[in-house]
C-alpha cells in the first residue's frame, strides 16, 4: 500500500505526460497511457517520491498553480522583451557575466526547478552549483548588481520563493 501511495503522483504524471504527447484521447491510448503509466510509476516511485503525502496537500498544488501562471505569464513574458530590446538596440546594450546567487531551499526538486527557472528565463543560465556553499553560479546576460544578494533580488528570489512553497 505504501508502495501504490508513493506511486500516485509519478502514475498521474506520466499518464499526463502520455496523452499529452500522444495527441489523442482514443480508447487505445488512454487504455495504453494507464498501463505505461501504472509501470513507470511502480518502477520510479522509491526513487523519485520520498514523503507522499506532500503529493496530495492541497495548498502545495495552489502554490504550483501559482507559479505556473506568475513563471509562464510574467516572468518569461518579461526576460524576453527584455533579451529581444538588447537584440534590437542598435548598440546592443549588455554586460554579461557570471554572479554568485545564493539559495536557500532545502530539498533536490527545489534545488532543481529553482535552477530550471533561472536557465528556462532568457538572460541567465546556471552553469554551476555548490552545495556546500549553496550558492549557484549563473551567466547573466546583463549584470544589474554584482554583489550575491543584489543578484539573487534580480534573478531568483521569486521563483525561490514559490520553490520553498511547493517543495521544502
Amino acid at each position: 500500500m505504501k508502495r501504490l501511495a508513493k506511486a500516485f503522483g509519478p502514475i498521474v504524471l506520466t499518464f499526463i505526460i502520455y496523452i499529452t504527447f500522444s495527441g489523442s484521447v482514443s480508447i487505445y491510448d488512454l487504455v495504453s497511457g494507464v498501463i505505461v503509466a501504472l509501470v513507470v510509476g511502480l518502477l520510479v516511485a522509491n526513487l523519485v517520491v520520498s514523503k507522499p503525502n506532500k503529493l496530495l496537500q492541497m495548498q502545495r498544488l495552489a502554490w504550483l498553480a501559482a507559479y505556473s501562471i506568475y513563471y509562464f505569464f510574467v516572468a518569461e513574458v518579461k526576460a524576453h522583451l527584455d533579451v529581444i530590446y538588447r537584440i534590437l538596440h542598435p548598440k546592443m546594450p549588455i554586460n554579461p557575466g557570471i554572479v554568485r546567487v545564493p539559495y536557500s531551499v532545502e530539498t533536490d526538486y527545489a534545488m532543481t526547478t529553482l535552477a530550471n527557472s533561472i536557465t528556462n528565463t532568457p538572460g541567465t543560465v546556471v552553469v554551476d552549483l555548490d552545495q556546500s556553499r549553496k550558492i549557484y553560479y549563473i551567466h547573466w546576460i546583463y549584470i544589474k548588481d554584482l554583489t550575491p544578494t543584489g543578484a539573487r533580488e534580480h534573478i531568483s528570489e521569486i521563483f525561490e520563493k514559490y520553490t520553498k512553497k511547493i517543495f521544502d
